[in-house]
C-alpha cells in the first residue's frame, strides 16, 4: 500500500509539474508592456518613455554601437516570436536592468528575492549585486589569491570595471543565444558573448582580435514570469587569456606604443 501511496504522489507531482510548466510556458512571451515601439529592438522596457521615467546609474543607456556588432557577429537570426528569440530578449533584458538602473525597485525582470550563481560557487542578491559593483565584478568572481589576479574584482568599482571594459571593447561586448534546451518555468540554454579586443587593457596594447567565450546558463521563472533564480557556468580565462596576448607598454617601446581606440559599449 505504501508503494501505491508514494507512486500516487509521484504521479501527482508530476501531473502538477507539467501543468505549471504548461501554463507558464504559454503565458511567458514578450511582455505587452515591454515597448517595442520607438525602443531598442533586442531589449525590452526601452522606450522613450521608460527612458525618460527611471533612475540611471550612469546616464541614459543607449546600445546602438553594441546592437551593430550583434547583428554583424550572430551565428543565429532566430524567427521573431520563437522561444530562443523570447529567451534572448529576456537576457539582454534582464542584464541592462542590473547595470543600467539605479533602483532595483524598477527593475521589471526580476523578483525582489532574486539569486543570481556563478559556476555554482558564489551566490548573490540583488543587495549584494548592488554593493559589488556591474556586471564585469559579478561574472569575474575568483577564488585565486588576489597576487595570482589578472582581474581583481575585489579592487574595482561600478565605474572602473565599466571603464575598464569600454576601452578594452570600444564596440560592445555582444551576447547571443545559441541553443534553448527548454522553455520557462525553467529556461536552460547555451550562449557565447563576444567582442573585439581594439582597446588596451590596463599595460596592454590592444590586438584587435576576436575574443570570445562559451557557457550555459539555467533561469527560473515563477508564475508572474518573473526571474527568480539565475545559474551561469563559464570559464572566465576564455576572456582574460584573450587579454594577456597584448604586448605590455615595455614590450611596445622599441616599435611605438599602439594606438587606443575610444568608444561605449554595452553588455550584452
Amino acid at each position: 500500500m505504501k508503494s501505491k501511496h508514494a507512486f500516487m504522489l509521484v504521479v501527482q507531482f508530476l501531473v502538477f509539474a507539467l501543468a505549471f510548466e504548461a501554463a507558464i510556458g504559454g503565458t511567458c512571451t514578450t511582455p505587452s508592456s515591454a515597448g517595442s515601439e520607438g525602443g531598442d529592438k533586442y531589449r525590452w522596457y526601452l522606450t522613450p518613455d521608460d527612458l525618460a521615467n527611471t533612475k540611471w546609474l550612469s546616464g541614459i543607456p543607449n546600445y546602438d554601437v553594441v546592437n551593430k556588432l550583434f547583428e554583424e557577429g550572430r551565428t543565429h537570426v532566430w524567427e521573431a516570436g520563437s522561444l530562443e528569440e523570447y529567451v534572448q530578449s529576456l537576457v539582454k533584458t534582464w542584464e541592462f536592468e542590473l547595470v543600467q538602473k539605479a533602483d532595483p525597485n524598477e527593475y521589471k525582470t526580476v523578483n525582489q528575492n532574486f539569486i543570481l550563481g556563478i559556476n555554482g560557487k558564489k551566490y548573490f542578491t540583488l543587495e549584494q549585486i548592488g554593493k559589488i559593483g556591474g556586471s564585469y565584478n559579478v561574472f569575474l568572481q575568483t577564488s585565486l589569491p588576489p597576487s595570482l589576479r589578472f582581474y581583481n574584482p575585489d579592487e574595482e568599482t561600478y565605474n572602473s570595471s565599466q571603464t575598464v571594459f569600454k576601452q578594452v571593447f570600444p564596440r560592445g561586448f555582444a551576447f547571443e543565444i545559441l541553443q534553448v534546451f527548454s522553455g520557462p518555468p525553467v529556461i536552460a540554454f547555451k550562449f557565447r558573448h563576444w567582442g573585439y579586443f581594439e582597446g588596451s587593457y590596463k599595460e596592454y596594447a590592444p590586438t584587435g582580435e576576436l575574443i570570445e567565450f562559451f557557457g550555459t546558463a539555467i533561469y527560473t521563472l515563477n508564475e508572474e514570469c518573473k526571474v527568480t533564480n539565475v545559474e551561469f557556468f563559464f570559464d572566465r580565462g576564455e576572456l582574460l587569456a584573450g587579454l594577456l596576448k597584448g604586448k605590455t607598454s615595455d614590450e611596445s617601446l622599441g616599435g611605438g606604443a599602439a594606438a587606443l581606440s575610444g568608444g561605449c559599449p554595452f553588455v550584452l
